[in-house]
């Protein structure tokens, strides 16, 4: 029987990991779509669970590593443009920050990877792990039907497991601007007030025209976070999740609990990883790794320690 991440049932395994079969159907309304049926028995197996795993622990005794990284420059970023769901590639800057974030988590554990639908947060994880010491290859999942879930079917248990499961979805999008979407920040201020930009950009409830508040944004990007990652710490797994400055800043308040007054001053520069460590029910801030070079960065647990030594001893 062939080997692939998103597998027939098989007699060994019998649960699926409930995530959206489809990332491209932007805008709908429903979050559950046909499961992809990525066994989580197998997943724990192909995916080598490290020391911090909850393989062998009840979910009250398991701990989890959660990194969160904003994509690198975007060339919209750079040419000062309302971005939002446009779909834009990095700058080389953008390239630099994300294999810069790739070396601040290099020594962290990540057995799944979560990102948006757009292509800057995709080239930002993708990236990164190439920097990282467990030398794994990230695959996207493409399960939008049955012949994507057939073609891209994986034949090699060995390739399997040097390999890390990509999930993309449009809920972790950026915040969709309308009618600003692709134009200058700056004229745009001139055009309308600052006042008034500043408004659209900055306040938790108000949209710009025919786009997306804030508020609007955290109830699509929170909702899949608990859906369909959040069981994913509670098991034992290690998530890296990259996306972008909204729908990260809506994560972050629901996992540090911010008011919308907090959420809307809270600032994610690009490519700066940030480190949560889930335990017992509860997510702890950790900030963000400086570098591998630094060795203190790694004692933040006595687990994430053990893992960075198992790295260094095994064989590159």
């Amino acid at each position: 029987m062939a080997s692939t991440f998103l597998s027939q049932p098989v007699a060994r395994y019998s649960s699926g990991i409930d995530v959206p079969a489809s990332s491209r159907n932007f805008g709908s309304s429903s979050l559950r779509f046909l499961s992809p049926r990525f066994p989580t028995i197998a997943t724990r197996s192909v995916l080598h669970p490290s020391p911090l795993s909850g393989s062998h622990h009840s979910s009250s005794e398991s701990e989890s590593s959660l990194i969160l990284i904003r994509h690198g420059e975007s060339l919209w970023n750079e040419k000062n443009l309302f971005t939002g769901c446009c779909d834009v590639p990095l700058t080389k800057r953008g390239v630099e920050e994300a294999i810069e974030a790739g070396k601040r988590i290099s020594y962290i554990p990540i057995d799944m990877i979560f990102t948006s639908a757009l292509i800057r947060a995709q080239m930002t994880a993708m990236l990164a792990m190439t920097q990282h010491r467990q030398k794994k290859v990230p695959i996207i999942i493409h399960n939008e039907n049955e012949q994507a879930t057939t073609w891209t079917r994986v034949y090699s248990g060995k390739t399997m497991k040097q390999s890390i499961p990509v999930i993309t979805s449009w809920q972790l999008n950026e915040r969709m601007y309308g009618e600003l979407q692709g134009l200058n920040k700056q004229e745009t201020a001139e055009r309308y007030g600052k006042e008034k930009v500043y408004e659209w950009r900055r306040s938790y409830d108000i949209p710009p025209p025919k786009g997306e508040s804030l508020e609007m944004c955290s109830q699509r990007a929170v909702a899949y976070f608990k859906d369909f990652i959040e069981p994913q710490l509670q098991s034992g797994k290690h998530v890296m999740l990259a996306a972008h400055g909204n729908s990260l800043r809506s994560i972050i308040m629901y996992l540090e609990k911010l008011t919308s007054q907090e959420v809307t001053d809270l600032e994610l520069s690009t490519g700066i990883p940030l480190l949560y460590i889930y335990k017992e029910g509860k997510f702890m801030s950790r900030g963000s790794p400086v570098g591998p070079s630094e060795a203190d960065v790694y004692a933040y647990t006595q687990n994430l320690a053990v893992y960075r030594q198992q790295l260094d001893e095994m064989p590159h």
